[in-house]
């Protein structure tokens, strides 16, 4: 075979966009707001490949999120362009189809997730900034809340219809703090939380009655947070993994 790589490159695209147009039917039936499942690390890996493309790419929940209002070609040319750097000519032998065709193909993929393009994704001055938020949000220092949170902050909470999640997203500052404040007071005595790295970025990993609870990740831009993404599905919740990209979380 004269390129290996071209053709094995075809034949994963294809069975991604299978698999990426089977899931989207599936989002379609899914009860409530879809976050994506998220990926915990417990350390960096330089040479990792995987951690390699959430470097170059930004893969935060957030550019998940906005991934899922591509068309499946869309995600495709986006990869095979900004990730693995394939030539126009290239994608347009993977996608077939004609090369000004993927040109505007990506156009479009590109301007659909510009809306994310602003997000912070500087780890440690994120890390302070949900630090300050959640000691204001204990001690309900609303002058320090007002500063850390957008006028226009959203909320969305993934439950899958598995447990007890709001259906909808939660939109401004007074109905976020409002949903989050009612959270806090059904916590279990035994609750408690850590900080840690998911998809590249800080995040809250809570506990309670000795389970993993939820994973709540953030949007964050101009050292504001605007969007909050809750992760309770138990199913997600199975598949948070700890250190090696195949492994299930254990619990303590």
């Amino acid at each position: 075979m004269e390129n290996v790589k071209a053709y094995l490159c075809k034949m994963m695209t294809n069975r991604c966009i299978d698999s990426l147009k089977s899931s989207r039917y599936k989002r379609e039936k899914y009860v409530g707001p879809w976050n994506p499942e998220p990926i915990l690390f417990e350390e960096a890996h330089a040479l990792d490949p995987f951690d390699n493309v959430l470097q170059k790419e930004g893969l935060s929940i957030a550019y998940l999120r906005m991934m899922e209002h591509l068309a499946p070609d869309e995600r495709a040319a986006l990869l095979l362009r900004e990730v693995f750097e394939f030539s126009y000519s290239e994608i347009a032998n993977v996608l077939e189809k004609k090369e000004d065709n993927c040109r505007k193909i990506l156009s479009r993929a590109k301007q659909k997730i510009s809306g994310i393009e602003s997000e912070s994704l500087n780890f440690e001055n994120n890390k302070s900034i949900i630090n300050r938020f959640i000691h204001a949000f204990e001690q309900q220092h609303m002058n320090i809340l007002l500063e850390l949170l957008s006028e226009n902050v959203t909320l969305y909470s993934d439950g899958g219809g598995k447990v007890k999640a709001a259906i909808r997203p939660i939109h401004s500052l007074p109905s976020v703090l409002a949903f989050l404040y009612g959270i806090a007071k059904k916590t279990s005595t035994d609750y408690y939380f850590e900080i840690k790295n998911v998809n590249g970025q800080p995040a809250m990993i809570n506990y309670m009655n000795s389970n993993l609870y939820s994973v709540i990740t953030f949007y964050i831009e101009s050292n504001k947070i605007n969007e909050f993404y809750i992760v309770m599905n138990p199913d997600k919740l199975r598949l948070q993994l700890v250190d090696d990209f195949f492994s299930p979380i254990t619990e303590n």
